[in-house]
């Protein structure tokens, strides 16, 4: 029996993503660039400045850095309004990127006490901050909340959270590793989405297809605070340029299409929801992607998806996870590929799956 993952990668379209990680990456970005072009060192120079004056323009702040990991951003983050608060008591999402793949690195390293708001299986709402017991220095919202398909609040409860989070003094953090997916949703800018919040970490090669990289941004005091913690923390690398002009590029080429791979992925999520024993969450995309549920186990979805790339050369997906429960669901996030695929070899796949779904013997 083929492998999902190697009939995903025999497929002519693959639906998910922007295409393979390999080094056409960094070729695309480096034809264009002018081999004079002096490196960055040491966090200064003009590339670096230039990037970050622009990503600052961008978001609506008044300063920007730029980090080599989201982590390194996002932890620094909630330090530095920790210190200032004098407490060490901040409070996220149960599935936040800082509780389940950081190996607790915020409270080995920075030693703060994380408070969970929500359930699992929501984003967090204003009625979560006013149900708050503890005093926090800093709340960390993530738009969209990837583990839970990118789920998102709606945008009346963002303004009402911040408000919340200003009478009391207290930090909002936007991990906005995906900031620029969720923006066709709510029909707004960035910088409009950012003005509700303190401090902001984006990531430039989720969704823009970077190479590696995050963007922190606030005001000037915090961020020339967030470079001292940078250094602490061994981002200072002698040169990050790579990053950065590829960050750049992809950025100017992929944020016009955000709205576009919302779209398609609306369109996705309905081919998905129209075949049994499978669905979607949220059931109608709010951004680019949403996760795929089916009371199918992971082994017969695989042997499924693979016989489905051979025969119509449309990959629907490369991985699949198996449920507690004995179900399965995988992750699907929009980029380029998708629209490469005929509708009509997209349609024949879907007809093939509702098929082989129907004739599945799903675990009791």
């Amino acid at each position: 029996m083929t492998k999902l993952i190697d009939a995903y990668n025999q497929a002519s379209y693959p639906l998910v993503g922007h295409g393979k990680r390999n080094a056409n990456v960094l070729k695309e970005v480096f034809e264009a660039v002018d081999g004079s072009l002096e490196s960055d060192m040491y966090g200064t120079g003009k590339v670096i400045e230039d990037y970050q004056e622009k990503m600052a323009n961008l978001l609506g702040k008044e300063s920007a850095v730029f980090f080599p990991s989201g982590t390194m951003a996002g932890q620094i983050a909630l330090r530095i309004w920790s210190d200032r608060k004098q407490n060490k008591k901040v409070a996220y999402h149960p599935t936040c990127h800082l509780e389940i793949h950081e190996k607790d690195g915020l409270k080995e390293l920075h030693h703060l006490e994380p408070i969970l708001l929500a359930d699992m299986t929501r984003p967090v709402l204003l009625q979560d901050l006013l149900n708050l017991k503890e005093d926090v220095a800093c709340i960390l919202l993530e738009l969209p909340q990837r583990e839970i398909g990118g789920q998102l609040p709606e945008y009346s409860e963002l303004e009402a959270m911040s408000a919340f989070c200003r009478e009391r003094g207290i930090k909002l953090h936007l991990d906005g590793a995906r900031l620029f997916e969720v923006l066709p949703y709510y029909g707004k800018s960035a910088n409009e989405v950012c003005a509700l919040f303190d401090s902001v970490y984006i990531s430039v090669y989720k969704g823009i297809g970077g190479i590696a990289g995050a963007i922190l941004a606030g005001d000037g005091d915090f961020t020339e605070e967030s470079k001292i913690w940078k250094r602490r923390h061994g981002g200072d690398l002698i040169s990050l340029y790579p990053y950065i002009l590829a960050a750049d590029y992809y950025m100017e080429r992929r944020l016009p299409l955000m709205d576009k791979y919302y779209k398609e992925a609306v369109e996705l999520a309905a081919y998905y929801n129209g075949c049994h024993n499978i669905k979607t969450s949220p059931a109608v995309p709010v951004c680019n992607m949403f996760h795929v549920h089916s009371d199918v186990g992971k082994e017969e979805l695989e042997r499924t998806f693979a016989e489905i790339a051979l025969q119509t050369g449309v990959g629907l997906t490369s991985s699949v996870r198996e449920r507690d429960d004995g179900g399965s669901n995988f992750e699907i996030s929009i980029g380029d590929r998708y629209g490469f695929a005929p509708r009509e070899a997209v349609t024949e796949a879907f007809r093939l799956l509702d098929l082989k779904l129907c004739e599945v013997k799903v675990k009791g």
